[in-house]
């Protein structure tokens, strides 16, 4: 897909916003920063302007298909899971954060009717929002849109590739000394915007065996997510409300294998047009760069705030623990192959991770079978 010229215009005000601030920062941008002014800068940044992200098919200008969006069945089997929770949690709340298209809100909204009284979106991009507005104006004033958490919350929260679009930093060994990666903007470049490292005092979690040069991430900003999310239940709790519970599924790994040796160029990668690169310094703004999740810092970060981890295991054994299988029996043999891909392993099954936090111990239906708590 060729920009048209608002596109065009768009980038290159997109590109000023990051030379000037790359300027500010005395010559030299962390990479989480500059993440988030890609993604995340209003009108300009990925997520915030109105170029199309979600789809089937690079025909239609989409970027990438997210599960809601490859089948139904995906939300509809996940408001099992929901709707337990809000069982448990003595709630009628369901929190949204990035809904992307609508098609999940859609999905659990059709699947667990008058048990969710009020359904939030957490969503920062006004394109998006107006999108799904429009998928979900049937249910009228019980969807409403927030742009940042109030002070307190209550009931379950999902969040479906969520995770991985949180800026993170980029952590380079060379030569047995480690550095942190950052931006820096050469004049008159061809391609001004370039990598530049320095030396850092931060590392890893854990120690990377071996002398082998080494690039990787640390999840500062998603950790801290998790820490206010469980700020927000535990206002509640203290108010006299319920507290409540989360499910985010993303791609990404447990810490031991986050950090393996082997590993050693990192989990960074961009999506534009159902293609993957890993040069997030060009073409800025038209595409979407996204870092694996490390697991065992969420459940950590989770634990020191205070929640509880109620289970992790990977997508297929979550949506069959869930109930997939069952209805499928008698669909539609295309109903059949798109969902089949939620749970093979060489597509999403294994990839993507589930893990849940809550504010009270409990056992989720999802985890009933092939919990790996064990492995954070």
């Amino acid at each position: 897909m060729t920009p048209d010229s608002s596109d065009t215009s768009h980038q290159r005000a997109l590109m000023r916003i990051i030379q000037h601030r790359i300027k500010t920062a005395g010559g030299w941008l962390s990479f989480d920063h500059f993440m988030a002014l890609a993604l995340y800068a209003p009108g300009m940044g990925y997520y915030a302007n109105d170029l199309r992200k979600f789809g089937t098919t690079p025909a239609s200008g989409s970027d990438f298909v997210t599960a809601p969006e490859m089948s139904p069945w995906f939300g509809r089997t996940l408001a099992h899971q929901v709707g337990e929770a809000l069982t448990q949690t003595q709630t009628d709340e369901v929190w949204e954060f990035g809904a992307g298209s609508g098609a999940l809100a859609l999905q659990l909204l059709q699947s667990l009717g008058e048990r969710v009284k009020r359904y939030t979106i957490v969503d920062l991009s006004g394109s998006l929002r107006e999108r799904q507005q429009a998928t979900l104006q049937a249910f009228g004033d019980r969807v409403r849109w927030v742009d940042e958490l109030p002070a307190q919350l209550q009931g379950v929260v999902v969040g479906n590739e969520v995770l991985d679009a949180m800026p993170v930093q980029l952590l380079v060994r060379t030569q047995g000394v480690w550095h942190e990666r950052g931006v820096v903007w050469v004049d008159g470049a061809q391609q001004p915007l370039q990598w530049q490292d320095r030396l850092t005092d931060l590392r890893p979690p854990v120690d990377i065996e071996g002398e082998h040069d080494y690039l990787t991430e640390i999840h500062v900003q998603a950790e801290a997510f998790v820490h206010t999310l469980a700020d927000r239940f535990k206002a509640s709790l203290a108010a006299g409300g319920k507290g409540g519970a989360a499910f985010l599924v993303d791609y990404g790994f447990a810490e031991s294998e986050y950090f393996h040796p082997q590993r050693h160029m990192g989990t960074l990668m961009c999506h534009q047009l159902h293609k993957v690169d890993g040069n997030p310094l060009v073409d800025v703004g038209h595409k979407d760069i996204t870092a694996h999740v490390n697991f065992t810092g969420i459940a950590v970060a989770a634990q020191d705030a205070g929640l509880e981890v109620l289970g992790y295991t990977n997508q297929a054994n979550f949506l069959i623990n869930c109930g997939l299988l069952q209805p499928l029996v008698d669909a539609p043999l295309a109903d059949k192959a798109m969902a089949q891909k939620l749970i093979t392993e060489h597509e999403m099954g294994e990839f993507f991770k589930v893990i849940a936090l809550g504010t009270h111990a409990w056992e989720p239906l999802g985890f009933a079978r092939g919990d790996r708590s064990h492995t954070l």
